[in-house]
């Protein structure tokens, strides 16, 4: 079968609900990474086949498609098409696997996979507070017959991953607080250099800046703080600091053939080596990325010992925990620079982020293989295996 390898990956930094980049139409992020994959890998912008964006909250400024409305804003020719995609919070992770799989098919040859989210603009369960108002549930009869008085909750999802796989309090702030400390690390290092694109901001003084850094992180982050917040329900485990950051941001990726490798004189950064997609328990909602790696090992004949490096996103502290015990990782290879409870979740762009984020620091440590896993909204998960070229 026919190899699928990516050349480039970038994002933009993240930036905190109504923070620096809340006036940024989504769009126009969209199209700034857009740009700058073609800048950096110099292939002609024409000779593109497609882009490929995961956006989860479709409406407002990121509806009619706002994978072609990037591509109106970028410099890419209106020749080239594009699609938008929803599989929830992995929604970029399944752009990636439908751009290899077109890439693997030999159908086409230069795709532009990313994501995009505006949470400022379009703040999380926007479509789903239309629907409501429009009187008609997203779950109708069957659903509701079949699973009686579930709300299908990510808040319920996250404290039911603590209670079936025995993630303690104690070990959830520690987690959020390791997330901050590595964020931070990792940002005074300059790890993040070579995936952050520049997007300039106005300030409230109305000068401008460019946006460069994560504005999540909390650079004094600390523990006995962490642990002092109160759960969000009584007795429970998950708080305001062990769920991800409300985050606006794009990434994107370019994915291409060995024929396009050659043709445009293109160095890969690593090759799509497997790929999965499970569905799970949607009333667990958040459990997927445990079968779903499951499968990705199965089907690349491999173990997680033979994995150098995984990005499992925080949506909440609680998953990532829970598919370490379940999946028997280490977690000094779990999301080794920070996750989204420090860095962010930018919904539909985490999947494209954080590939992008596993690809640069593999390379960095000399590592070959990474994984990345993310939990998507009623039961959904993705998984992908890299390989480091």
């Amino acid at each position: 079968m026919a190899e699928a390898y990516i050349v480039s990956a970038v994002r933009t930094a993240g930036g905190k609900k109504n923070g620096r980049l809340s006036k940024t139409h989504p769009a126009d992020m969209g199209g700034k990474v857009i740009d700058a994959l073609i800048e950096r890998t110099g292939v002609p912008a024409e000779k593109v086949d497609d882009v490929i964006y995961g956006c989860v909250s479709q409406i407002g400024p990121q509806t009619f498609n706002v994978a072609r409305t990037s591509i109106l804003s970028s410099c890419l020719p209106e020749s080239v098409p594009g699609v938008t995609i929803d599989r929830q919070c992995g929604s970029s992770q399944q752009a990636i696997h439908f751009a290899a799989q077109a890439v693997m098919s030999g159908t086409q040859d230069v795709i532009i996979a990313g994501g995009v989210e505006s949470m400022s603009q379009v703040p999380i369960g926007s479509p789903a507070v239309a629907v409501k108002e429009m009187g008609t549930p997203f779950d109708g009869q069957v659903i509701s017959e079949r699973y009686p008085g579930e709300n299908f909750s990510q808040f319920n999802g996250a404290e039911r991953m603590c209670e079936k796989y025995g993630v303690t309090k104690p070990e959830l702030d520690q987690f959020a607080y390791d997330s901050h400390k590595r964020g931070a690390a990792a940002t005074e290092a300059g790890r993040f250099k070579e995936e952050i694109v520049p997007i300039t901001v106005t300030l409230e003084d109305g000068s401008q800046e460019e946006h460069v850094v994560d504005e999540g992180i909390r650079w004094e982050a600390d523990l006995d703080a962490i642990k002092s917040l109160n759960p969000l329900v009584e007795g429970g485990y998950i708080s305001a600091a062990n769920a991800s950051q409300i985050t606006d941001g794009a990434s994107a990726l370019m994915i291409v053939s060995e024929k396009a490798l050659k043709e445009y004189g293109l160095t890969p950064l690593a090759r799509i080596h497997s790929m999965a997609v499970v569905g799970s328990d949607p009333t667990m909602v958040l459990e997927g990325p445990i079968p779903a790696t499951e499968k990705v090992l199965a089907q690349a004949g491999m173990t997680i010992g033979d994995i150098d490096l995984y990005e499992v996103n925080e949506a909440f502290g609680s998953v990532p925990l829970a598919w370490m015990k379940a999946i028997g990782a280490d977690y000094e290879k779990l999301n080794v620079n920070g996750g989204a409870q420090a860095l962010g979740h930018p919904l539909g762009g985490t999947g494209t982020k954080l590939m992008g984020t596993l690809i640069y620091e593999l390379k960095r440590r000399g590592g070959k293989y990474g994984l990345l896993a993310i939990c998507e909204g009623l039961g959904t998960a993705n998984a992908t295996i890299v390989e480091v070229l």
